[in-house]
């Protein structure tokens, strides 16, 4: 079974797609308002799906994956037009949940520890 893409591999092949235009990344700022733009729009389809808000019978069929799938490529967007490594950016993140947060949650009791 092979092995998906790494954060690093999705940054490049991003940054490879863009990099044929010459206008290349948004400014930083648009990229914040598209980001917005397209929360908005993942959020719409999650209350779609489980809110309240059924779609109208005009509008058109989206799917939550696929708007995770823009959010996803705006925010790698970003990230490369500031040389920011999401990998990195990962860690750190891991790294104060792991330490500063690691009391902060009740965790599940392990199942070996339960049968004693």
């Amino acid at each position: 079974m092979p092995e998906g893409k790494s954060i690093k591999d999705l940054q490049t092949e991003v940054d490879t797609y863009i990099g044929q235009f010459k206008e290349g990344y948004f400014s930083p700022l648009a990229m914040v308002a598209r980001l917005t733009e397209e929360l908005g729009e993942l959020a719409r389809e999650v209350n779609h799906y489980y809110g309240e808000k059924p779609k109208k019978s005009s509008e058109t069929e989206k799917a939550i994956e696929e708007e995770l799938g823009d959010l996803l490529f705006v925010i790698i967007c970003l990230a490369n037009s500031l040389d920011i490594d999401l990998e990195q950016a990962h860690d750190y993140v891991m790294n104060k949940f792991n330490t500063r947060d690691k009391d902060r949650w009740t965790r599940i009791e392990n199942k070996d520890e339960e049968s004693k």
